[in-house]
C-alpha cells in the first residue's frame, strides 16, 4: 500500500483535506493510505506529500521551521528524491522564494517569484473569496478531465507572481490574472482549495494521487 502524507504543522484544520484525499483515493480505486502527520520522519516513506496552508505566509513559514527536521525532510524527499508533491493555498505560496505579506519572509525557494498582495480593482473585494472559473494555460496530468471554465474555490488576499511564466499552468481572472495552478517537475501547487472545490477538486486530487512524474 502506498502512503500519502498530509503535513500537519499547525496551519489550520486538516480534517476536510484528509477526507477529500481519502474520498479521491477511494473513488479512484487506489490502494493508498492517507496519513496526517506532524512528524518529519513520516516523509521518509511517503509516496505522495501534501503541504496545506491557511493564514499568513510568515506564520506558516514559522510553523514549518518549528517542526524539527521538517524543512530538511521536504528538501530531501521533494527535491532530491522527486516524490510527487502538492501545495495547497499558502502551502503553494511557500514554494515561492519570498512572501511579502506585511514583512519579508523566505519560502522554500522551489519556484522563482514572490507572493504579493492582490492589488485593489474596481468592483473586486479583497480577500478573493468564493468560486471562480479556471483558465488552463498548459496541459498537465493533474488537470486530466478538468477544463477551462470549471469552477474552483478560493480564499486568499495574496497571490504568487511567478518569474517563470511556463511554471503557471492555470490562472483565474480577478482583476489581473492570478496564478491558480503552478508546477514543474514533480511539484504542483494550487492557490485554490481542491478539497472545497467539489467534483472538480476531487478529480484533481485523484489525478495527483495517480500521477507518476
Amino acid at each position: 500500500m502506498q502512503r500519502c502524507v498530509i503535513i500537519d504543522y499547525g496551519s489550520g484544520n486538516l480534517r476536510s483535506a484528509a477526507k477529500a484525499f481519502e474520498r479521491a483515493a477511494s473513488v479512484s480505486g487506489l490502494d493508498m493510505a492517507i496519513e496526517v502527520s506532524a512528524d518529519a520522519g513520516a516523509l521518509k516513506h511517503a509516496d505522495r506529500i501534501v503541504l496545506p496552508g491557511v493564514g499568513a505566509f510568515a506564520d506558516c513559514r514559522r510553523g514549518l521551521d518549528a517542526v524539527e527536521g521538517l524543512v530538511d525532510a521536504l528538501q530531501q524527499r521533494v527535491i532530491r528524491d522527486a516524490v510527487p508533491f502538492i501545495g495547497i493555498c499558502v502551502g503553494m505560496q511557500l514554494m515561492a522564494e519570498r512572501g511579502l505579506e506585511f514583512q519579508t519572509s523566505y519560502g522554500l525557494g522551489w519556484l522563482k517569484g514572490d507572493v504579493v498582495a492582490i492589488p485593489p480593482a474596481p468592483g473586486l473585494k479583497i480577500p478573493h473569496m468564493g468560486w471562480n472559473d479556471l483558465q488552463i494555460r498548459t496541459a498537465h496530468p493533474v488537470l486530466d478531465g478538468v477544463a477551462s471554465g470549471d469552477h474552483i474555490y478560493f480564499v486568499h488576499s495574496f497571490k504568487f507572481t511567478a518569474s517563470e511564466p511556463s511554471e503557471v499552468l492555470a490562472t483565474v481572472a480577478y482583476g489581473d490574472p492570478i496564478a491558480a495552478l503552478v508546477g514543474r517537475d514533480n511539484m504542483v501547487g494550487t492557490q485554490f482549495h481542491p478539497e472545497k472545490s467539489q467534483e472538480v477538486g476531487l478529480k484533481l486530487i485523484g489525478n495527483f494521487l495517480r500521477w507518476r512524474p
